[in-house]
């Protein structure tokens, strides 16, 4: 397993930007940005939270995978590149989580 498919979504995600709202689930979220795919990630992570709580690592899984990609319409909504999320993450490697919370500050 490589990492292309998320390449792949953060691609259509950005093409959806420019997609009729009747058309595509993700411009319509786009199109209501940011209050709809705010509200759609919290919902989501309300779901996989409670399958997690459950023990239902089936259900977690598929719901982890609507996290995901509703944190990247977020994103998208925002125009925060992932390559921008990614690039902060590196910065932080071999930082303790103390240490860059200190930071943060």
């Amino acid at each position: 397993m490589t990492f292309l498919t998320l390449e792949k979504l953060i691609k259509k995600i950005e093409e959806r930007k420019s997609a009729e709202v009747d058309q595509s689930y993700t411009a319509s979220l786009l199109a209501h940005a940011p209050d709809k795919p705010l509200r759609k990630l919290f919902e989501e992570v309300t779901e996989l939270l409670i399958d997690v709580v459950k023990g239902d690592v089936k259900g977690a899984t598929k719901e982890a995978a609507d996290v995901l990609y509703h944190y990247l319409v977020v994103l998208a909504a925002a125009d925060i590149s992932f390559s921008e999320v990614l690039h902060e993450l590196e910065k932080r490697e071999g930082m303790s989580g103390y240490e860059e919370k200190r930071n943060r500050k």
